[in-house]
Order: structure tokens, then C-alpha cells, then sequence
């Protein structure tokens, strides 16, 4: 098997898996506002929490993702596993961390109740944002290009953004309960730590 075959396997892996997690990712986008509908309401209060979090969530995972990915670079894909994996593990138990927060902040003002929820919020986000610099990292080690690696994972990264959200919006939620929402982006998360993870076994033999 020649080296372009061996690229061209990897990025078809890397880049199926970023395209599911960008889809993980706005499924619990749409999802996790459900939940704080319960708390503040469906007004701009819960929208702007969310919409704020992911922002900075994901802008503080990029930074962070970036320097490591720097700093190890023979470790990005598994870095990328590790964050699918938190963000998998997160996404299983957030239901019940955002409906207990809602209960123990239930008399608490509404700048102490938003800024727990934001900081809850923060936690999976912050994973999130990690993902797209270590796989760039990773690309580039293989590509040898900057630019055609940005481009190509932030194309299909949003193009699963689009098909979470949409999916989530105009048929999961017509079919689900918001809990078994949750849990499928988790899985969605697991499955690809799980092909990820195992190429990279493959990969060390």
C-alpha cells in the first residue's frame, strides 16, 4: 500500500469522525437549551447562555488544543480520543447536572443561576473546541499543508454542525425523548473514540 493510499485512508477516517462530532456536538447545542428552558425559561436568557458558552468554550479548547498540539504532536489523534471521550461522558450525565443545578439555585438570583449554568457549560465546550486544533496539527504532519488542512476539517466539521442541528430540530425531537437525545450524541462521541482509537492500534502494530 503506497503512502498517498495511506493518507488518503487516514483522512477518510479523520474526517468521517470529524464531521459525526460536529454533529454530536450541535445535537447537545440544541438539547442542552431544551434543558434550560426548565430554568429560565424560553426566553433570550437561556439562548444567550448557551450560544455565549459554546463561544467561549470552544475559543478556550482551540487555544489550548493548539498548544498541544504544538508540544505533542505524535499525540493529537490520541488527545482527539481523549476529548470525545469526556465529551461522551459529559453529555451521559448532563441531564441530571443541569435539572440538579436548576433545583439547588431554584432561589438563587438570576446572575448566580446563569453564571453556574455558564460555567457548567463550559466544561464540554472547552473539549470541544480542543478537537479541531489537534487534528489540524495531525493533518499537517501528513499534508504538509496549513491551510488545506484547516479548510477541509472546518468544512466537514460544519457541515456535521448542520445536519446535527438539523436533524435534532425537525426530526430527533419528533421521535425522542430529549434524554435519549443526549444519550445518542454521546454515543456519537464514544463511536468515533472508538474507530479513531482503534486505527491508532492498528496503526502501532
Amino acid at each position: 500500500m503506497t503512502d498517498r493510499s495511506i493518507s488518503q485512508q487516514n483522512f477518510a477516517l479523520i474526517g468521517l469522525a470529524f464531521l459525526c462530532s460536529g454533529a454530536a456536538g450541535l445535537i447537545y447545542q440544541v438539547a442542552w437549551q431544551r434543558l434550560l428552558f426548565a430554568n429560565f425559561g424560553v426566553d433570550l436568557i437561556s439562548v444567550c447562555i448557551i450560544v455565549s458558552t459554546f463561544m467561549l468554550g470552544l475559543g478556550l479548547g482551540a487555544l489550548a488544543g493548539g498548544w498541544l498540539g504544538d508540544r505533542f504532536p505524535a499525540a493529537t489523534l490520541k488527545f482527539f480520543v481523549l476529548c470525545e471521550v469526556v465529551i461522551g461522558l459529559f453529555g451521559l450525565v448532563s441531564p441530571f447536572l443541569i435539572r440538579a443545578l436548576g433545583l439547588w439555585l431554584s432561589d438563587a438570583s438570576f446572575a448566580v443561576s446563569g453564571l453556574a449554568n455558564f460555567l457548567l457549560m463550559l466544561i464540554p465546550t472547552f473539549f470541544m473546541g480542543a478537537t479541531l486544533p489537534v487534528l489540524i496539527a495531525h493533518l499537517v504532519r501528513v499534508w504538509r499543508n496549513v491551510g488545506a488542512a484547516t479548510g477541509h476539517l472546518y468544512a466537514l466539521n460544519t457541515l456535521g454542525a448542520m445536519l446535527g442541528c438539523s436533524l435534532t430540530a425537525f426530526w430527533l425531537f419528533h421521535w425522542m425523548e430529549l434524554d435519549r437525545v443526549i444519550q445518542l450524541a454521546a454515543a456519537i462521541n464514544f463511536g468515533v473514540a472508538a474507530a479513531v482509537g482503534l486505527s491508532l492500534q492498528g496503526a502501532e502494530k
